[in-house]
């Protein structure tokens, strides 16, 4: 199974890009975040004409979540749990084929103060409890999207973000490790341990020609699902597209 997370930053806008990333890569889920419209601005038709149907969670202007698929998938929740339903639209889980797939946008935390990132690590938090939670299940299931965190200094280019930056401040890195801890696999760390790989670059201050990015967009695997990890690969060659999103998608390919 090939599963594909890509923070999109607006569907609408990068409809095109999108369907040509289909077409070339025939993902089974296309997990995008970002996609800045509400369900019924959603460009649906651009991807049902590539053989994808879509599962919406969508918000006027900001954040929203959507699942592209080739098959039919069980919605299974349109929320993290413990979050009120539609609050941020930043969380959508679909089953297809026995596996759980949750497509997440964390909060980014740098935005309304002590306030704001106490509510990122607020989320982090529920989403470790759900984590758990499926593991206690003995449920299989991925965790993939932007989750807005570097988790080591390795995951993003010296001098782009300041040391209190939400991304990367020590609580943010611990809510991440103790997602690692529950058993979970960082699915690019596992086949890549050392490589530098980023999956987001700013529009700003050439970040891009200068290669100065971040690795912000992850796959988290629950135990069986990460024995049957058999690739990672980062679509970098999507940054260099006209008018590209500032991530590109995360693919991974999952055995039987």
């Amino acid at each position: 199974m090939k599963i594909a997370t890509w923070n999109v930053n607006s569907v609408r806008t990068r409809a095109a890009l999108v369907a040509d990333f289909l077409i070339r890569e025939q993902p089974d889920l296309l997990l995008m975040q970002e996609i800045k419209c509400e369900a019924h601005q959603f460009p649906g038709d651009v991807f049902e004409a590539a053989g994808y149907r879509a599962a919406i969670v969508g918000q006027k202007s900001y954040n929203g979540v959507a699942v592209l698929s080739r098959e039919a998938v069980d919605i299974r929740e349109r929320a993290l749990p413990g979050e009120a339903e539609g609050s941020a639209s930043r969380y959508i889980e679909v089953e297809l084929r026995d596996l759980i797939v949750g497509n997440l946008y964390l909060p980014n935390g740098n935005s309304g103060g002590d306030e704001g990132f106490r509510a990122k690590l607020d989320w982090m938090g529920k989403l470790h409890d759900h984590a758990a939670g499926l593991l206690d299940a003995d449920r299989d299931f991925i965790l993939a999207g932007d989750y807005n965190v570097c988790p080591t200094d390795v995951d993003y280019a010296k001098g782009t973000l300041a040391q209190d930056d939400a991304l990367v401040r020590p609580e943010t890195r611990a809510a991440f490790r103790a997602l690692i801890w529950l058993g979970l696999t960082d699915a690019l760390r596992a086949l890549h341990p050392a490589e530098t790989l980023y999956t987001f670059w700013d529009y700003q201050a050439g970040a891009w020609q200068r290669d100065r990015g971040l690795r912000i967009d992850h796959a988290l695997l629950s135990p069986r699902v990460s024995e049957r990890l058999e690739s990672v690969l980062v679509a970098k060659g999507e940054r260099d597209k006209v008018q590209p999103s500032d991530h590109v998608p995360v693919i991974a390919v999952i055995g039987q």
